[in-house]
């Protein structure tokens, strides 16, 4: 399956780029086409479609290191491998409980309208990369390829393809995810299009975590004296589980602009001369979004469950809980651009929002007043309905300043006015300004938002074989006000944010819903500082945060990464060889639940205190970029305690390699 795949991309990609190469051949538009678009990627902002400059995933520095399931965050916990559930604990960086919590643990390995890059280059590009790790019982692969190509300067298409497949380092661990997509844009004077379809399929064997933590912690005495461990022989909770979550993601953005031709315009582009360009004055917006999701939990070992769950509501012979979700979102808008004259020196866009989402759970069929022989009886006096929507109307304005050479701006408001979305209000701002120091630019950024939202439909609704909730919960507020110092010259980056939330909604010891009827804050701070001198680099990152209320909101108080590394060419060669360090203090560390795939608060065990230590070498050679790491490479130097949740150790020692092709002509 691994050759036949990376053979039917690489194919893939040569056609696409032999295609692509034929329509670019004939040109089409007018050199003010190209002019008008000054980035080569970008990412768009959810809800309106503005775009966010990006950069180009060419580059060989720390190239090994997103290839190591614990490097998605500077503290992450994790059950172990590639496209399996992790939790940011980071909190500054860590996103809110989602309306389809299943996909909240998957996050880092999904897409997202966030994730989502356009291009525009006059030559077709075509990345594709595999790596690859482990022996042939515990191996991990990745195998990525991106396309995207320009019918004209105006017109681009893309394709994505992600498929990571690990076998675990422990047993009934196995995770896959298949991820396809396809994208397109067009940048005309007058309309705007940009869209994208992706469809994902992962997998996740669950195990529950291993039986004795003692096979890592103190192997012999676990072994009658041995101290070697056969990680695929630990006994595991369980071995007859597996988690599937399958979702489609829709999103198109449209704009058409009214506005005029500035006619006096004047500029030479190679062996033309432009003498008028558009000048857009206002925009009609339509943003379209539409999700479908699935989850799926099946067990089919009874005397597994018994032991592992506390509750079994629907079935003794075993388990298949089904949740699906759809959700569909228009945005109308209408926007007065920036910059059409002097005295617009910021864009205001009104808009208006509806959004119905959809749900149908595992039905329940049994009465209220029987239970059969061997399960919990219910603990409401009515069943959970096995179909529920909603629907959301908002209306809100945005204040947009992002051309200035010394201040930007931008303010966003939204007010929920009808259905589920009543009373709701989402407040989000941002300030930026730059300025010369030491001959480099200095960015000082300021940054706040409110919340006050209604709690999603699952938190409040549920119904499962071993979990069911009904809850009464009240509007969550969040303020967050935080601010940022860059100082390029010195390698220097401050970052520092404080959180106030009420009724914060989280998943308590017993793997149920909870609201704290009350206030937590936390604050968090972080540093990015690097050191050069000449071939030698120290890059380090240091958050230090801090919960009110550890019980809500357990965090590490600090997390460090730091990396060591000679940076050298030699002829057309660029290497990078270092070695890289992650580390986060202990507490009381946050558990999964594979049955919900949820994260939850317990109060028992500590986690952290643990160094992650891996030694690289990353390469480049024209278009190609290769990596060699051995990561993990301290195990058993400086302890045995690798445990990033209770009982899930993490990967042990392993050799990995990859390559990354950029196929650009």
């Amino acid at each position: 399956m691994k050759r036949s795949l990376s053979a039917i991309l690489i194919a893939l990609g040569a056609a696409a780029t032999t295609s692509a190469q034929g329509a670019l051949s004939t040109k089409s538009g007018t050199p003010a086409d190209s002019l008008r678009q000054q980035v080569s990627a970008w990412k768009v902002s959810p809800l309106l479609g503005d775009r966010i400059i990006s950069t180009l995933d060419t580059l060989h520095t720390n190239f090994a290191q997103e290839r190591v399931p614990a490097n998605v965050s500077d503290a992450f916990a994790t059950t172990g491998n590639y496209a399996s559930p992790g939790y940011n604990l980071i909190f500054m960086d860590r996103e809110p409980l989602g309306s389809f919590f299943f996909t909240d643990a998957l996050s880092a390995w999904l897409p997202s309208v966030d994730k989502m890059k356009f291009y525009n280059s006059r030559i077709p590009l075509t990345l594709l990369s595999y790596t690859t790790g482990g022996n042939k019982n515990t191996t991990q692969d990745r195998l990525r390829g991106e396309f995207s190509g320009n019918i004209n300067p105006r017109a681009q298409i893309g394709a994505l393809l992600d498929y990571p497949y690990s076998k675990g380092s422990y047993n009934y661990q196995a995770a896959k995810d298949f991820v396809w997509g396809f994208s397109g844009s067009y940048i005309g004077d007058r309309y705007e299009f940009q869209g994208f379809y992706n469809h994902y399929n992962s997998v996740n064997k669950e195990n529950g975590g291993i039986k004795d933590d003692r096979y890592i912690t103190n192997p012999a005495q676990v072994q009658g004296g041995s101290t070697m461990v056969d990680t695929k022989s630990i006994p595991t909770n369980l071995t007859a589980a597996h988690s599937r979550v399958i979702g489609a993601q829709l999103w198109m953005n449209n704009r058409y602009k009214l506005g005029f031709w500035d006619k006096t315009y004047h500029e030479e582009y190679e062996d033309s001369v432009i003498s008028q360009r558009f000048v857009p004055v206002s925009a009609i917006i339509w943003t379209l979004q539409y999700n479908n999701n699935s989850h799926e939990f099946i067990n089919t070992s009874t005397s597994e469950a018994a032991d592992f769950w506390k509750n079994t509501y629907l079935s003794t012979k075993g388990t298949h809980d089904i949740t699906r979700y759809s959700q569909l979102r228009n945005t109308v808008g209408i926007a007065l651009m920036e910059g059409f004259n002097k005295w617009a020196a910021a864009g205001l866009t009104a808009f208006i929002t509806h959004e119905l989402q959809t749900y149908r759970q595992t039905p329940d069929t049994l009465g209220i007043d029987f239970t059969p022989s061997g399960l919990t009886p219910y603990p409401y006096d009515r069943r959970v309905a096995p179909r529920a929507s909603e629907n959301f109307v908002w209306a809100g304005a945005q204040l947009a300043r992002r051309q200035g050479h010394i201040l930007n701006y931008e303010a966003t408001g939204e007010l929920g006015i009808l259905g589920r979305a009543l009373g709701e209000v989402k407040l989000d701002g941002n300030l930026s300004t730059r300025f010369k120091l030491l001959g480099d630019s200095v960015t000082i950024a300021a940054n706040g938002s409110f919340s006050n939202t209604a709690p999603h439909y699952l938190f409040e609704h549920y119904v499962s074989n071993h979990f069911v909730w009904e809850n009464d919960f009240d509007m969550t507020r969040r303020y967050r006000v935080g601010g940022l110092l860059n100082v390029p010259h010195t390698g220097t980056r401050l970052e520092a944010c404080v959180d106030n939330l009420d009724n914060l909604i989280y998943f308590g010891p017993d793997c149920l819903p909870v609201q704290h009827r009350g206030n937590v804050q936390v604050f968090s701070g972080r540093i990015h500082q690097n050191f050069a001198f000449r071939s030698l680099h120290w890059d380090n990152r240091v958050t230090v945060q801090s919960s009110t209320n550890s019980d809500v909101i357990p965090l590490p108080a600090v997390a460090v990464y730091s990396n060591l590394y000679l940076q050298v060419k030699i002829a057309t060669l660029h290497l990078q060889l270092g070695i890289d360090c992650d580390y986060y203090t202990k507490y009381k560390a946050v558990n999964y639940q594979p049955a919900t795939m949820t994260f939850f608060n317990q109060r028992e065990v500590e986690c952290g205190n643990y160094p992650w230590m891996n030694l690289y070498a990353n390469m480049k050679l024209d278009k190609a970029r290769f990596f060699v790491m051995m990561s993990h490479v301290n195990q058993g130097l400086t302890g045995n305690n690798y445990f990033s949740m209770p009982h899930y150790p993490l990967n042990p020692r392993r050799f990995q390699f990859g390559v990354s092709v950029d196929f650009a002509n």
